[in-house]
């Protein structure tokens, strides 16, 4: 058989943009990015032929690897997913979900116009986002806030405004990396600022503190350290303590996790550190806050004007879907309304039992079963604290990484986390979900990775007996992957 005898099978690109499943894709990825995964389809295909003189290419192989190559574009769409990892504040899935009602109060600024500049009172370009900083002030307790992208963008804004060519003192346990390589040094000296280390890795007194203080010091640095905690033998100065004895040089805190319930494990309230005289708190809005993604500066106002007037904040200002998203959160928790992690928290155990009883009943009997799990607030909070869950361990027919696969390309996708050889899904970040949304997922995953597991050894007998020819099967190059 020739070269191109051999090709035949291959189709066109056009040809198989006509098919329904295929151009079903444009409306979720677009036709350009549809065109190119097909194409590189093709192309793989091609490259198999002229590899291998024995395969005969054939345009239901090439027609299924097309849209295996479609679906895995598809799926790095965001999307509805199922948190089912205990983690409450997961950043791989976007930590805090918003409230519906913040979401549907920020609709209409969004589809249309809003005055994010423009005083509505005067008619004049107004300051930007100007509830919201009144907002984020009032919850703090301070006198002034400033709202930019992120938690890091505020305490880099903040070092830079009022550091650069100056002394930052840092204790030597506050110099962490946290998650995404943000580094504490670095952004001091990305800021321009020279960092002067006092006390040791566990133990800072206020008096290593004030000894440090010179002509060049600009401010003191206290740091959340996020996902790492000290235990043991290890101290640091109260908040109080530590204002007293660096005064007049400001203290800024970069509480980090954006707390402002009181109890929370190993939490310290972003109103605490206001009320114990540190100049400025920064913290993060879509964390323990329970808003979008946006970072707050709050304190006093003479620093938070340095911070809006310097050139750095108009790279880090947001636009007026956060600005709308985070005023309708911020009202909420003003007026008494818990946040996602907050409300986690306050599920009782009897109430997690009879959701996971739920969703059980709906599942193929004796395919899972209750187990105690241990949730957590996640997202940098409270980094050791956990507190007690319950979760559904499910028994696959298949394997438990098969399993988890499978369950993270369900329709409405479930992540999951896989303990002692099987998977687990804990019912503290599934609270406010739909039990019968839930159940008919974990039975989509289990369906789907059996039959993948099947198709899978008919792909291995088939090599045995020495059939090239592929499989025409969708699933096939889910199977073939599962099977590396």
């Amino acid at each position: 058989m020739t070269t191109n005898e051999r090709f035949a099978g291959i189709p066109q690109v056009e040809r198989l943009l006509e098919d329904e499943d295929i151009s079903a894709y444009f409306p979720l990825v677009s036709r350009p990015l549809a065109v190119k995964a097909v194409a590189r389809a093709l192309s793989a295909e091609r490259e198999r032929a002229r590899a291998d003189p024995s395969y005969v290419a054939d345009e239901k192989v090439c027609r299924a690897a097309a849209l295996s190559a479609l679906k895995v574009i598809e799926r790095k769409r965001q999307r509805k997913v199922l948190n089912g990892t205990g983690i409450v504040l997961n950043t791989n899935l976007g930590r805090a979900p918003l409230s519906g009602t913040a979401w549907d109060g920020a609709r209409e600024a969004n589809t249309g116009y809003a005055p994010v500049e423009l005083s509505l009172e005067t008619g004049k370009r107004g300051a930007r986002g100007a509830l919201c900083r009144e907002l984020a002030a009032a919850l703090a307790g301070a006198e002034s806030a400033l709202i930019v992208n992120n938690n890091a963008a505020g305490v880099l804004l903040a070092l830079s405004a009022l550091a650069r060519g100056k002394e930052v003192i840092v204790a030597r346990g506050e110099q962490v990396q946290i998650g995404g390589g943000f580094r504490v040094p670095d952004i001091l000296e990305l800021a321009g600022a020279r960092f002067v280390e006092v006390g040791t890795t566990n133990i800072v007194t206020a008096d290593d503190y004030r000894k440090a203080i010179g002509p060049e010091t600009a401010c003191v640095l206290v740091v959340h350290t996020s996902n790492f905690a000290l235990r043991g033998f290890a101290s640091k100065p109260g908040l109080a303590e530590l204002v007293r004895a660096v005064a007049p040089v400001p203290v800024i805190a970069d509480q980090g996790s954006g707390c402002i319930d009181a109890g929370v494990p190993g939490e310290t309230r972003v109103r605490d550190f206001i009320e114990s005289g540190c100049a400025l708190a920064c913290f993060s809005a879509d964390k323990l806050l329970g808003g979008p993604q946006a970072g707050i500066a709050a304190g006093r106002p003479d620093l938070i004007a340095l911070m809006a007037a310097h050139p750095l904040y108009r790279a880090f200002r947001p636009g007026k879907a956060i600005y709308s998203l985070l005023e309708g959160t911020l009202v909420e928790r003003l007026n008494g309304e818990p946040g996602p992690a907050s409300a986690a928290l306050a599920v009782p155990a009897d109430e997690l039992k009879k959701l996971a009883r739920k969703i059980r009943g709906r599942l193929p009997k004796g395919s899972v079963s209750l187990v105690d799990t241990e949730a957590a607030s996640g997202g940098g909070s409270g980094p050791d604290e956990v507190f007690p869950s319950i979760g559904l361990r499910i028994t696959p027919s298949s394997t438990a990484d098969a399993l988890q696969s499978a369950l993270r390309k369900a329709p409405v996708p479930l992540v999951a986390i896989i303990r002692d050889g099987a998977v687990v899904v804990d019912m503290a970040t599934l609270a406010r979900e739909d039990p019968a949304v839930v159940a008919e997922t974990i039975a989509w995953g289990l369906d789907r990775s059996a039959s993948l597991r099947a198709l899978a050894s008919r792909i291995v007998k088939a090599a045995d007996s020495g059939d090239s020819g592929g499989s025409g099967d969708d699933d096939a190059p889910d199977a073939a992957a599962e099977l590396r």
